[in-house]
């Protein structure tokens, strides 16, 4: 019997994949490689089909594989799976970027997003350890009338700027060098450069791929000509921003604040000095999370390596 192998799992179960693979004769087994690479060398190399989530595939992993046809990758981003030795040893590789995030990821960016501008946490700890009729000494201001930026314009990106409309945002800047300037019109948005959305924007938040992951795009430059009044969000990546200098900019008041579901290094270090901010709220690389987002993100996957195995072409090859 063949083998699909699930690589460091993370969900409850995975038999939406094994009920979809079991009339193909393959079972699907979970590798729990504890960070031994060793291991997880050796588990993959007789699998036809692999899963991943966060896992790097570089070469000398897809290079163990014996028998793989296909990578499938949980979600959207393959930057950490080697596409060109894949293509090499003729494995497909596979993404899935449509099963429902844009609706988890846009919440949870105004979730974020409110609990920054509206102080809830900070509020929350300071009224359990005794205050109370502190508002004033923290201003707050209203959200309606703000100018919105938002760095990446894909299905998340509309979503998001579809969300804070409900909140009287009518001024939307977007730094997307693949939006098409008809696209921008049609969709009621101002394409900007990078530099004049941080200027302008009182909420900035981050919708794109990086492309670099040594040169994080929020860096000290960008960060010291934000209006002191702008609340960063960062739901995408946490190479897109400079955490040191994020954190300098926070500190020192030039920053109104921040909400991060992403970091650098996941998860941070308990010495990371944004996590003892108090303009800083954080949540755990959750935003793309529901039931129904995990229920359709495993039965797609599934979907995927089962047209790999039986000679189709799947949707989202990534590195055909």
């Amino acid at each position: 019997m063949r083998t699909a192998i699930v690589i460091a799992p993370g969900y409850a179960d995975h038999r939406a994949e094994a009920a979809l693979l079991a009339p193909l004769g393959v079972n699907v087994k979970v590798l729990d490689w504890a960070g031994e690479r060793r291991r997880l060398i050796e588990g993959v190399a007789d699998a036809a089909i692999l899963f991943v989530r966060d896992t790097a595939l570089d070469s000398e992993v897809i290079n163990a594989c014996r028998n793989a046809h296909g990578i499938i990758r949980y979600g959207v981003g393959v930057d950490r799976i080697d596409l060109d030795q894949a293509r090499a040893r003729d494995i497909k590789v596979v993404n899935i970027p449509d099963y429902g995030a844009e609706i988890e990821v846009a919440d949870h960016t105004l979730a974020l997003y409110l609990a920054v501008q509206r102080r809830i946490v900070s509020h929350d700890q300071a009224i359990r350890a005794g205050a109370w009729g502190f508002g004033q000494q923290a201003p707050i201001e209203r959200i309606a009338g703000q100018i919105l930026g938002l760095i990446g314009f894909g299905r998340i990106g509309r979503a998001v700027r579809d969300r804070f409309a409900a909140f009287g945002i009518t001024e939307v800047l977007v730094h997307d060098p693949w939006l098409d300037p008809a696209a921008a019109v049609a969709a009621g948005v101002a394409p900007v450069s990078l530099t004049e959305l941080a200027t302008r924007s009182r909420i900035i938040s981050i919708h794109a791929p990086v492309s670099d992951p040594e040169r994080p795009m929020i860096d000290k430059n960008l960060l010291a000509v934000m209006r002191r009044d702008a609340v960063l969000i960062n739901t995408a990546r946490g190479a897109h921003v400079d955490e040191n200098a994020l954190t300098e900019a926070l500190r020192e008041g030039r920053l109104y604040g921040a909400g991060l579901d992403v970091f650098q290094t996941e998860p941070p270090a308990p010495s990371n000095p944004l996590l003892s901010l108090p303009n800083v709220v954080i949540s755990d690389h959750a935003g793309w999370y529901s039931e129904a987002t995990v229920a359709t993100l495993q039965r797609k996957a599934g979907e995927a390596a089962v047209a790999i195995l039986t000679g189709r072409i799947p949707a989202n090859w990534v590195n055909a």
